[in-house]
């Protein structure tokens, strides 16, 4: 069907005699040139009548629109909308991924470098994780002493001159895995009843442990080691460590209080048990041996 060209419309055949388009900006102030299209003529009805959208001569033929959609093949979710270089690009981006994303391979040796660095234990039928690597240092304030009278009655040392400076900025951090780790240690070294030797000479007011953590060891003590406690010896006793126990009492049993006794010398704690095993730190023998020689000069000089 031919569409009538409106006026001002030349054929295709007429290139050479072809208008210029209208600028965007008239210049002269004269009215721009509009072109009119005259629409064709579409009989819209819905027979089946020659010209009509639903005619024979506009539908294909059944056989040829009869298509079985499970024969058509569906393109994959991932080759949809594919460009030259697209595959490439993702197999890049897969392997960037699988080398970020993939686990190292633990060997055995650093798989007990780990067990070194961290230990669980099960305290109140609770588990918890000590940090061994920052704790290292002070692994010395708690040591077997060895036994006393029958049986395995366990000497237990507990040195206070080992403990971390309160200076430290992490200082709350290492006392609690210290605390971990000296509950966790006291059940195994304990089997039946058992002393703890509570060295407390040449320890500065600095590594003094505090009431808290004190108060906090006595409640997680668990039953049967409160129970096997014969005895809490303070041996070197300052009046700081007296007025804590004092002040610590309400929060204690009795009992317990009535096992705590004070030691002013080594010499009096040899009488009380075995020495053999017990480890006394460099640092109290060298107070002991300072005091001796001022008392020994003082005995000199007067006489005495």
């Amino acid at each position: 069907m031919d569409i009538p060209l409106a006026e001002g419309v030349l054929s295709p055949s007429s290139t050479e005699m072809r208008p210029e388009p209208p600028n965007s900006l008239d210049l002269n102030g004269s009215q721009p040139r509009r072109i009119k299209l005259t629409a064709p003529n579409i009989n819209l009805s819905l027979d089946q009548s020659e010209g009509s959208i639903l005619s024979d001569d506009n539908l294909d033929t059944p056989d040829e629109i009869d298509i079985n959609v499970d024969d058509l093949d569906t393109p994959d979710e991932a080759d949809s909308f594919e460009y030259a270089g697209q595959e490439e690009q993702t197999a890049a981006k897969d392997a960037s991924l699988e080398e970020s994303e993939s686990i190292p391979e633990y060997s055995a040796e650093e798989e007990r470098e780990d067990n070194r660095l961290w230990r669980t234990v099960v305290i109140g039928e609770q588990e918890q994780r000590i940090d061994m690597k920052v704790i290292e240092p002070y692994k010395k304030v708690i040591s077997h002493g060895g036994y006393y009278g029958d049986g395995l009655n366990a000497i237990i040392v507990f040195a206070a001159c080992f403990l971390p400076d309160s200076s430290r900025t992490d200082y709350n951090y290492v006392m609690e895995n210290l605390f971990l780790y000296v509950i966790s240690t006291l059940e195994l070294m304990v089997a039946e009843d058992y002393m703890i030797v509570y060295l407390n000479g040449a320890t500065p007011r600095r590594r003094m442990p505090g009431l808290g953590w004190m108060k906090k060891c006595y409640q997680m003590i668990d039953r049967r080691l409160r129970k096997n406690l014969k005895s809490f010896i303070i041996v070197h006793p300052s009046w700081f460590i007296r007025t804590i126990l004092a002040v610590t009492r309400p929060f204690i049993s009795s009992k317990f209080s009535s096992k705590i006794q004070y030691v002013n010398t080594l010499a009096e704690l040899h009488e009380m048990i075995p020495m053999e095993y017990v480890h006394i730190p460099d640092s109290i023998v060298k107070i002991i041996d300072e005091r001796e020689n001022k008392q020994g000069k003082y005995l000199l000089e007067h006489k005495v």
